[in-house]
């Protein structure tokens, strides 16, 4: 019996000691470093927004994570939290030694480990520095960590770093983005019930997580809300009112991209701004975009080019077109006959003329087939849609519509760069010649013949000179630039552009509003302007300009109820096609051609494929936004003259001629 005694009171001894000398064998022979948890700076998610606040997508490295400080997080998600995992919380070292005994003992008689007794420390420990084996010594070193962390930081700093490192399932880590992600709500928005579903799940994020398994999930989050009236945290209403909610939850993807044109832009942007870590820095980017009229230029995208698709195949079966003829100006300027093309693809631009902000932009006709975004990285020719920067100039130099130009066909001889005579005839898209023409019609039909000897007649060294003004670069030194041969993107040209459409005054174009990080705003965007004309000037053109959709080869751009301004373009063997064009407020850029920069079909021109698409997005933008502006205001300073049966503009600059000038032309042409 005593040998008995000895034995227990031994077994006792060395049960009491043991624990303390595997911790002090522990302390002695590893490094317990806890700053990853002391110093915690987790890989945030950043967020990208549209103007109206509407997020657009969450970008992300690994980790789906929204950050909330302690402040953020309702008393309520902190009480539910502790009343289903570690009641005692604030009154424990880290280590609930009770709890322990009481597991141990379960477990001896289980013969395996069937019960933890983990505190939201412990827990914390377990997810950011151990793995979750469950063995002895992970079991000893969680406790080491555990009470060194308690020393080193605040219970409220426990917690916040628990809600969120933690693990919520579909992909969330963190309280706030589960919030975010499940219910659309901020954490100051949650009901109790919504915040027992969350406090529940890190117990088992994928049997309780709510878009699996609701009913399992709703059954957790009322034991939560129990154990909170058991404790006397909540009263009996809120008890019962908890219990009978039934929330509705979101299955969203992660990344909830919405916009992916917009994404790799807005990534682009930032690394050019030097910003390497959008994907972990917890950045949120408020963009100029619009939603909802990028969906509209993403479909107005689709629908010109499966009309043109549709075009294509009746063409192949040699029978009538789907629609009939345009008239357009633009026809039969070369291309193929081949109508098997498969490459075909698009762009559009669209701005707010006043700010610069850009409203829709859209690189591709499908993105999940290419993401190649032609709109800001593809660099086309113009075509005639560069020739109102021509007219521009001539109209600043006392130029007016009523102006009369020479219309007639002329052989220049060069020599390339090999030293080779050549030998370049200009002609007319319509293959004839006026001799005189007006300088309104002149632009309104897209004369090329016209247009070469209005260059002519400036001095193409004076054009160059003058193009300074609209910070074009890489202008041709030679009478092709008449004909718009130069490379740029369609971003490119809608900045250009806003140099009509915005009366004059070029604005720099903006994709990024402002970023912040934190409380710390880092960016914030400001509007760049170029004075290039006149409000007078510049009037005079966009007069020209509405003729050329009204009138001209833009008709396919014409909107019911909204007076349009713009130019088509089709550049040689039609290889591109455009519509630039703009309303009293916003700006649009279309384009089309072949990504391999191979002819379109000869009948696919700009005032064919391109203003459909412009007229659809505008179609969709008035229906949106039936309040904006609809007619174009005329400046101080114009003077409207009745010509010929026609309201012809003029200005101080642009003044009305006094006597007629053709004789005089004629009489000066060299043939």
């Amino acid at each position: 019996m005593k040998i008995l005694s000895k034995m227990f009171f031994t077994l006792l001894i060395f049960g009491v000691i043991a624990p303390f000398l595997a911790i002090g064998y522990y302390l002695k022979n590893y490094e317990f470093d806890i700053s990853e948890l002391v110093d915690y700076k987790p890989a945030m998610t950043s967020r990208i927004y549209d103007r109206n606040g509407e997020k657009i997508a969450n970008v992300f490295d690994e980790k789906h994570r929204y950050y909330a400080a302690f402040n953020e997080i309702p008393p309520r998600a902190v009480e539910a939290l502790l009343a289903i995992e570690d009641t005692t919380f604030f009154e424990h070292p880290g280590v609930n030694i009770d709890a322990i005994f009481r597991a141990l003992i379960k477990d001896i008689k289980a013969g395996k480990m069937v019960e933890g007794a983990s505190t939201i420390t412990q827990q914390l420990v377990k997810n950011k520095l151990l793995t979750r084996e469950k063995k002895i010594s992970r079991k000893i070193k969680e406790l080491i960590f555990s009470m060194r962390l308690e020393m080193a930081l605040t219970k409220e700093e426990i917690v916040e770093r628990y809600l969120n490192e933690i693990y919520f399932g579909h992909g969330y880590y963190g309280i706030k983005t589960a919030a975010d992600g499940y219910f659309h709500k901020e954490l100051n928005n949650l009901t109790l019930k919504e915040i027992a579903i969350l406090v529940g799940l890190p117990k088992a994020p994928s049997t309780y997580a709510p878009t699996k398994n609701y009913e399992i999930s709703m059954g957790r989050a009322n034991r939560v809300i129990s154990r909170m009236y058991e404790l006397g945290w909540i009263d009996e209403p809120t008890y019962k009112s908890s219990l009978s909610e039934s929330p509705k939850v979101y299955d969203d993807t992660l990344t909830q991209n919405q916009a992916p044109f917009i994404v790799d832009e807005v990534a682009r942007i930032m690394r050019d701004m030097g910003i390497e870590d959008l994907k972990t820095g917890g950045y949120e980017i408020h963009t100029t975009i619009d939603l909802k009229l990028q969906e509209a230029g993403q479909e107005s995208l689709k629908f010109a080019y499966d009309a043109s698709i549709k075009r294509l195949k009746e063409y192949e079966k040699k029978t009538a077109p789907v629609q009939s003829e345009p008239e357009s100006d633009e026809e039969d300027v070369g291309g193929t006959d081949d109508t098997g093309n498969t490459l075909l693809n698009g762009a559009l631009v669209s701005v707010e003329s006043q700010t610069g902000d850009i409203l829709a932009l859209v690189g591709s006709v499908d993105y999940k087939v290419n993401s190649f975004n032609r709109a800001t990285q593809g660099r086309r020719q113009p075509g005639s849609s560069f020739k109102p920067f021509i007219y521009q100039v001539a109209i600043d130099l006392g130029y007016s519509g009523a102006s009369q130009l020479v219309d007639i066909a002329k052989t220049y001889v060069y020599k390339d760069s090999n030293g080779e005579e050549k030998k370049w005839q200009p002609k007319n898209y319509e293959r004839g010649y006026n001799g005189i023409v007006s300088l309104r019609e002149a632009l309104v039909h897209s004369n090329n013949l016209a247009t070469i000897n209005l260059v002519n007649e400036i001095g193409l060294a004076q054009l160059i000179k003058e193009f300074k003004k609209f910070d074009i670069r890489d202008v041709p030194n030679d009478l092709s630039l008449s004909l718009g041969t130069l490379s740029m993107s369609p971003l490119d040209l809608a900045k250009y552009y806003t140099s009509f459409s915005n009366y004059g005054v070029q604005v720099q174009t903006n994709l990024i509003s402002s970023i912040e990080k934190g409380a710390n705003n880092i960016y914030e965007k400001t509007i760049s302007t170029r004075e290039v004309t006149t409000p007078t000037q510049s009037f005079i053109l966009t007069s020209i300009l509405k003729d050329v959709v009204e009138r001209g080869t833009g008709r396919n751009a014409r909107v019911n109820g909204l007076e349009i301004a713009g130019k088509t373009g089709t550049t040689n063997n039609n290889v591109d096609g455009w519509f630039v064009g703009y309303s009293p407020s916003i700006e649009t850029v279309v384009w089309f051609g072949n990504d391999d920069n191979s002819p379109m079909y000869r009948r696919e021109t700009g005032g064919r494929i391109a203003a459909p698409a412009f007229a659809r997005y505008y179609q969709k933008l008035l229906a949106l936004y039936p309040q904006i502006p609809r007619k174009f205001e005329k400046p101080e300073g114009i003077i409207d003259i009745e010509i010929n049966g026609k309201t012809e503009y003029f200005s101080d600059t642009s003044k009305p001629p006094r006597r007629e000038d053709t004789p005089d032309l004629m009489e000066e042409l060299v043939f």
